[in-house]
């Protein structure tokens, strides 16, 4: 029966990661469309900013609305919206009318709907997965992810290269269809009619169900608040000064940011895979804290003191094979503690907790680099001098030193995580 179980899992991993591939190589399309209307990179930042904003604020409120429903059609109406934005902004592009302040406007949509669609499919997984695979499912998950992330780019520049920005989306409502037509009529997903039924208590008792759920659960809660710093840091770097700083310590080589980028995927996949076939820890709070260790010291830091695109690739390596450990992980402690009927809103609570540090580190990673960083480093003072025998001296030297703070910061982070003594009383129970 189990296996069983997880050959219908594999059915929606499938079709959901086809969609995933769609959706992105929208996203990547867009992002070259508005940086060529604009030549800005805060125009890109903003277009993060406001898919993450609206995300992590619905989700404080979007939990008992996914318990009192099912959870395919909740992903199915999320899908759908998805889709109509992705159609708007076809409709727009081809009628000459399409502007930054659009794709602002969808980004901000998407983010609303995935505020539903991601906890939703979180609590899906628990329906259909066996408990004794959910580290296997996660896993698999992180690796489409992760070849998604490596992939999505180069064939969306090869459509755009032959047919432009329609092509792109065109075939995001292609996958679109594919994932919804099986996700409808080739995925079993039976929720217990009787849980669904006894979602009734008052809407606003549900919500404070699921954050005082936590705050009795201060272990993971404990989990979700370092998480969330982490956040914070790959966010303040990776996400804003990773491509600069590369493009500017390899004398404005683009393709050095490319093959690190591909890279930093590739260790993703690898990691999901090791995930995927059980070669994890046999401690879920040493799953999540040991890579995360092992990533901030051997990824940031030498992303930060590298001086060749080999470094850096050996920097990607390390940052980015630990992530799918630290993700299985956590789902783990979370599908093994949390009641099946409150999934949906402590996956909820969850997301805005983990991610609400991500818009602020988007919004000031750039600010700290441009105004903070990279002036110090230029400048004479004898903090710069003895920071730029380790990192290096000319540009991009002072987002170097992010790198290297953020390295230094997170792998204390993690260490006092994995000694905190509630987390540590999640594994004795």
């Amino acid at each position: 029966m189990s296996d069983k179980k997880f050959r219908n899992f594999i059915i929606f991993w499938l079709s959901q990661s086809v969609s995933q591939l769609g959706s992105a190589m929208t996203g990547f399309a867009l992002i070259i469309w508005a940086y060529k209307q604009t030549n800005s990179a805060l125009t890109v930042s903003l277009m993060s900013f406001c898919s993450y904003v609206p995300y992590v604020f619905v989700s404080i409120f979007s939990g008992p609305l996914i318990d009192r429903h099912k959870k395919k059609t909740i992903m199915v109406i999320t899908d759908l919206m998805a889709a109509l934005c992705s159609l708007g902004v076809l409709v727009l592009y081809l009628t000459g009318r399409l502007r930054i302040q659009d794709i602002y406007l969808v980004n901000f949509i998407i983010g609303f709907m995935d505020a539903f669609q991601a906890p939703a499919a979180s609590a899906a997984v628990s329906i259909m997965v066996p408990e004794n695979k959910y580290a296997k499912a996660s896993g698999m998950d992180s690796f489409t992810s992760n070849l998604v992330t490596v992939s999505a780019p180069m064939l969306a520049s090869v459509i755009l290269a032959v047919v432009g920005i329609k092509g792109v989306i065109l075939a995001d409502l292609v996958t679109f269809l594919f994932a919804v037509l099986v996700l409808t009529a080739g995925v079993s997903m039976k929720e217990d009619a009787k849980i669904l039924r006894e979602q009734r208590e008052p809407y606003l008792t549900q919500l404070r169900s699921g954050f005082l759920f936590l705050g009795k659960n201060r272990g993971l809660l404990g989990i979700m608040l370092s998480l969330a710093l982490m956040n914070f840091f790959s966010r303040l770097t990776y996400e804003n000064i990773l491509s600069p700083m590369l493009i500017a310590r390899s004398g404005g080589n683009s393709g050095v940011y490319g093959f690190v980028s591909a890279v930093l995927g590739i260790g993703g996949i690898i990691g999901g895979i090791w995930v995927s076939v059980g070669r994890g820890f046999k401690s879920n709070r040493r799953m999540i804290y040991l890579p995360a260790a092992f990533s901030f010291l051997f990824g940031d830091i030498l992303m930060g003191i590298g001086r060749n695109v080999y470094i850096w690739s050996l920097a990607g390596l390390a940052a980015s094979m630990p992530m799918p450990f630290i993700m299985a992980g956590q789902r783990v402690m979370l599908y093994e503690r949390v009641p099946k009927d409150m999934q949906g809103r402590v996956f909820s609570a969850r997301n805005a907790i983990q991610f609400s540090t991500i818009p602020i580190g988007i919004l000031l990673g750039g600010i700290l680099a441009d105004h903070v960083f990279e002036p110090f480093m230029a400048s004479d003072s004898p903090a710069a001098k003895i920071l730029g025998t380790v990192v290096g001296s000319g540009r991009g030297s002072g987002m170097a030193v992010m790198f290297l703070f953020s390295g230094i910061l997170g792998f204390l982070e993690s260490l006092i995580g994995y000694r905190n003594k509630e987390i540590r009383k999640l594994e004795r129970m």
